[in-house]
């Protein structure tokens, strides 16, 4: 049996030992990065590990095979605390327009109730499980993740403009 690659891994929930075992998206990340084989790449921006993580594990199998590109388009995203706080708000404020049930949009209050990234990724993916619209938005999502902050080179949200169209101010 050949060694087991970035090209052939599959996505697996959880966390694993090596690649011959699966992978979360996370964990293909790493690979993809040169980096030791594990959940928490360097290369990737905490907050967006962070929710790629708990959506990964919620999702169908089918549908977790969608995030391959993630693993790919999350390396590099490590950035700013600036830009960890507006993905972090964009995340939450995402969660409340299509969670209205869950609150007021206010990233503030969802915070102050205890919502964090981890707990937004794994409601997100119950819903998608059944909800083909949801995985749509949050892949949507993600590819707006990504884009904040993102170095000179790579397609970039300008940080103001995103705080300003959320109604954000960002906090340095």
């Amino acid at each position: 049996m050949p060694p087991i690659s970035f090209q052939t891994v599959r996505l697996a929930r959880g966390r694993h030992e090596s690649p011959e075992e699966g992978a979360c998206v996370m964990e293909l990340a790493s690979m993809l990065a040169g980096e030791p084989f594990s959940d928490h790449p360097h290369s990737v921006c905490p907050v967006l590990a962070s929710f790629l993580r708990a959506y990964n594990d919620g999702l169908s199998e089918e549908r977790r095979q969608d995030l391959f590109a993630y693993a790919a388009r999350s390396v590099g995203t490590a950035a700013s605390r600036r830009a960890r706080r507006l993905r972090a708000q964009r995340c939450l404020i995402w969660f409340g327009k299509e969670f209205p049930s869950a609150g007021p949009a206010s990233w503030l209050s969802l915070l102050l109730a205890g919502v964090s990234l981890g707990s937004v990724g794994r409601i997100a993916a119950r819903a998608a499980r059944a909800d083909a619209r949801t995985h749509r938005a949050v892949l949507g999502l993600l590819d707006e993740l990504v884009t904040i902050g993102a170095p000179v080179g790579r397609p970039s949200l300008n940080l103001d403009q995103v705080g300003a169209a959320e109604g954000l101010q960002p906090q340095l």
